[in-house]
């Protein structure tokens, strides 16, 4: 089949309007947010308003032998979204539906291009919860979230996207429908299909439908927020907590230069003072006396660890206020330029050695890199700064991303948390999971995509 009767078939089984090749229409959906990941020209985007539209374009797409890039929002940051030239780019946004809301189970059944906010305010009319909160859970959807195994400042206590997922629908390489997972609580019949379609990149099929498990809806939270004039001393207090056994709905890093920004950008002041070098940003949701003592319990061991300023306060407009201050960094870096965000995760007990080379890197490449994190968990982001029209702090920009991947290893860590592998960070993941971890990969791969239809050369290469 030719690319004209391919387009054809599209336009027939999908509607003409659902079928766009507008270059400078397509071109828009070529790549999300990664500066550094390549991204072709897509011979079409289609955008399928039920499964049997997903089906009908997988089918056709195989027939003609043309790769398939499943998409969301475009919010992710690896490239894993990107196109590839002459592909098909599979656009779920249109597949919105939230199909159930069960209460009694606990559970909700959702469409990929249900945003995520979306869903966390339905659930919560109903005295529910769904954790995951990306920083852009405000236009994220639960399929990209899906397709990366997302996470968010919540991780520390609820874990990431995958820990929520009961179930999947997703269409395979020949058009049928998987289904997988279950409604109960509990099972273990067969391999864990669902567990493996989290975070697989859309490599191995089109993710249609979700069934994941919600949570009572948490006390409204306490926020502690504490300086330290320097990163180990931050460090140590996250080591403290981790090791007393404390477990805060959210607990942030932010060093010195992430602070600046924030306040800079804000036009306020966090009352750490001039030498403060990390800022620790804690939050507890469970409510009333356990959360006040929560609460006490951390500000004691960031004093302990020789905290310079600790505040804590359940006053949730100031909580907000604070917890602003972690939210905005991204955007309050491009005060000074564009930002390329790395996203890396590392023993708990090494984040402070993490910053510190990533300090060393800021001063070899000569570029502003701020560092924040979810240190509840190790993730950290750090972010490194160059100007948009200098090729030369471009490929300095480069050169640092690699380098605090090759610090990460070193440290003992991943070389992604919560982003994902993309095309941007292939040749890491074959360093990180080694000749056998890759040869698995790619045989799951071909197993279930033979003719390598769907995202090629996202991951790893064939």
């Amino acid at each position: 089949m030719g690319t004209e009767a391919l387009l054809a078939e599209l336009r027939e089984a999908l509607g003409k309007d659902a079928v766009l090749t507008d270059p400078d229409i397509t071109h828009g959906y070529s790549r999300d947010m990664m500066p550094l990941a390549p991204a072709g020209r897509p011979l079409a985007v289609v955008l399928p308003a039920d499964v049997e539209g997903v089906q009908a374009t997988v089918r056709a797409c195989a027939q003609a032998k043309v790769p398939i890039v499943p998409r969301g929002a475009g919010s992710g940051l690896s490239g894993a979204a990107n196109a590839i030239d002459g592909c098909v780019m599979l656009v779920t946004t249109k597949l919105d539906r939230i199909l159930e809301i069960d209460p009694a189970n606990r559970l909700a059944v959702v469409e990929p291009g249900v945003v995520n906010l979306a869903l966390r305010q339905a659930v919560e009319r109903e005295g529910l919860f769904y954790p995951p909160d990306p920083s852009s859970y405000d236009w994220c959807t639960i399929g990209g979230n899906l397709s990366t195994n997302a996470g968010g400042l919540c991780c520390v206590k609820y874990g990431v996207t995958t820990d929520s997922v009961l179930g999947l629908e997703a269409v395979l390489a020949d058009g049928s429908l998987l289904k997988t997972g279950r409604r109960t609580v509990k099972g273990v019949a067969g391999y864990d299909l669902a567990k493996l379609f989290v975070g697989s990149e859309g490599t191995l099929g089109v993710i249609t439908k979700a069934t994941v498990a919600l949570r009572p809806l948490p006390q409204a939270p306490g926020t502690l927020v504490a300086g330290f004039a320097t990163t180990e001393a931050a460090g140590e207090a996250v080591t403290r907590v981790v090791r007393e056994g404390l477990v805060p709905s959210l607990m942030e890093i932010m060093d010195a230069t992430s602070i600046k920004a924030a306040e800079s950008y804000l036009n306020t002041d966090l009352g750490a003072g001039s030498d403060c070098q990390a800022l620790l940003l804690c939050q507890s949701d469970s409510g009333g006396e356990a959360a006040q003592r929560e609460l006490a319990a951390l500000e004691k061991i960031c004093l302990e660890c020789g905290s310079t300023m600790a505040y804590a306060t359940d006053d949730l407009a100031e909580g907000k206020m604070l917890l602003e201050t972690r939210r905005v960094v991204l955007t309050a870096l491009e005060q000074y330029g564009i930002w390329l965000t790395d996203d890396v995760c590392v023993p708990r007990t090494r984040i402070a050695e993490l910053i510190a080379e990533c300090r060393r890197i800021s001063e070899e490449t000569r570029l502003r890199i701020a560092v924040v994190g979810h240190a509840g968990d190790g993730n950290m982001h750090p972010t490194i700064v160059y100007a948009p029209d200098s090729e030369d702090e471009f490929a300095r920009a480069r050169q640092a991303f690699d380098d605090i991947l090759a610090v990460t290893m070193a440290l003992g860590g991943t070389v992604t948390g919560e982003h994902g592998i993309g095309k941007v960070k292939r040749e890491w993941l074959e360093r990180e999971i080694g000749p056998v971890g890759l040869r698995v990969h790619r045989r799951i791969k071909r197993a279930l995509d033979p003719d390598n239809l769907f995202n090629p050369g996202s991951m790893f290469s064939r």
